[in-house]
């Protein structure tokens, strides 16, 4: 099995596990490597709560950042629910892949921009993965109506709302889409 469909999978079956009417507003994707190698990704795939953003009014800034800041994300949307990529499964098909597109390295070589290229590669393999979930009606069949899947790295802050936009319908992020620096 390819590793997009890999993580498409079990992506399906992690927000399947999600708690129907319990206020989700947003399914989370933290994206991350062990030791922030790019050569050992995976996604915590988890979500929010209005009731978790209404927790954290008091500590934020603002109504924004109370609501989509990953600062004040809860256990579920921090940590997620389960991990997809660091699976025996994942961990095997990605490294397979990697190896066939020439981006696998060892310890000992050189990466040259293998590094840059692994992370986008993820990075795709994530937005896509989210994609599906939407196109696949998968949200709307588990949560009964369409939220977005918001996708940060908290080792590259700039590229969450890259990474959102390419991931959800507009209509979907445009609150999240208004703090846009870019």
């Amino acid at each position: 099995m390819a590793f997009q469909e890999h993580v498409q999978r079990v992506a399906g079956e992690v927000v399947g596990e999600f708690p129907a009417h319990s206020g989700i507003y947003a399914v989370t994707f933290r994206v991350d490597s062990v030791d922030q190698d790019p050569r050992f990704p995976y996604v915590a795939i988890g979500y929010t709560t209005e009731a978790d953003a209404a927790a954290s009014a008091d500590k934020a800034s603002d109504a924004w950042e109370a609501r989509w800041s990953y600062a004040f994300f809860p256990e579920t949307g921090l940590e997620g629910v389960r991990n997809v990529g660091r699976d025996p499964d994942g961990a095997q098909s990605h490294r397979q892949e990697a190896v066939s597109r020439g981006l696998w390295y060892e310890d000992d070589d050189e990466p040259g921009d293998r590094h840059e290229q692994l992370v986008e590669w993820f990075y795709r393999v994530c937005v896509t993965a989210a994609q599906h979930l939407h196109d696949s009606g998968r949200i709307v069949e588990v949560l009964g109506r369409q939220v977005p899947v918001i996708l940060y790295d908290m080792f590259d802050p700039d590229a969450m709302f890259r990474l959102t936009s390419d991931a959800n319908p507009p209509e979907l992020v445009a609150e999240f889409m208004a703090e846009d620096p870019g």
